[in-house]
């Protein structure tokens, strides 16, 4: 039978994963190591207050967090608001901004399972081939990326992006201990070899993308934003991809009037 977990094994887990021993972590928080070897053994619930300082010098996630108040028997501290909820509206609009602002070159922004919120026109150019499957709600950009069925048989250098994709997704998920993250990284991983990774080659600024889209060789990089001190789950766990012309090729064809960019 599944046993909840307390509020010590809870913050001993997260502990390790951030690779700290409990004096690494008592000197951090400037609290005794004393204090939280008792709250990791149950001995001591910590107030409320101090959970959150401990859990803030972890960095612990904020839905993480609400699961370390509620264990230990408080109240979460962190709301979960629907993107489209009155009270996010302003974001909202900063995102939509983003997006727009960023055209004629794609932009995406994304959940903390990669799934797409909202996306620009320009992102269409990714979707040329890709299994309806995969377009159906909700849409996961890694997915899309890197199984055989998206867009990655169009890469003219999968190798290269799987290389830095993957380790980022086990980093996110060990970072987070999120179970689907743990298992869309098994996912991906499996669809190809383990082969010693293309280095970056010695002109590359950022892990390039080339796409090769209506006959043309598209190259990209890409940049991520993320929402500063938020303390709404949801706003935490927002990204925004842009992506822009890692050359000239790709800035003209992007600048082409629409009608004239492809047949779709």
């Amino acid at each position: 039978m599944h046993r909840d977990r307390t509020v010590g094994e809870l913050l001993r887990e997260w502990r390790r994963r951030r690779r700290l021993s409990q004096l690494d972590l008592a000197v951090q928080a400037d609290v005794s190591s004393r204090h939280i070897s008792f709250v990791e053994t149950g001995r001591t619930i910590p107030s409320r207050r101090m959970l959150l300082h401990l859990a803030q010098h972890l960095d612990v996630p904020l839905r993480e967090r609400n699961r370390l108040l509620v264990a230990a028997g408080y109240a979460p501290a962190y709301e979960r608001r629907p993107l489209e909820d009155p009270e996010l509206a302003r974001a909202y609009e900063a995102i939509q901004g983003v997006l727009r602002g960023h055209e004629p070159f794609p932009a995406v922004a994304v959940d903390h399972h990669w799934n797409v919120l909202l996306s620009n026109p320009a992102m269409e150019i990714f979707l040329d081939g890709v299994d309806p499957e995969l377009l159906r709600s909700p849409v996961n950009m890694m997915r899309l990326g890197l199984d055989p069925r998206g867009f990655a048989p169009r890469l003219q250098n999968l190798g290269q992006v799987r290389a830095y994709l993957l380790p980022r997704l086990a980093r996110q998920a060990a970072r987070t201990g999120d179970p689907q993250l743990s298992a869309l990284y098994e996912e991906l991983r499996s669809y190809g070899t383990e082969d010693d990774p293309p280095t970056a080659g010695p002109t590359d600024i950022a892990m390039p993308i080339r796409l090769r889209h209506d006959g043309v060789e598209l190259s990209f990089f890409s940049t991520i934003t993320t929402f500063g001190a938020a303390f709404d789950i949801t706003l935490e766990e927002i990204a925004i991809e842009t992506l822009f012309p890692a050359d000239a090729t790709t800035t003209a064809y992007l600048r082409r009037p629409a009608p004239l960019r492809g047949s779709r």
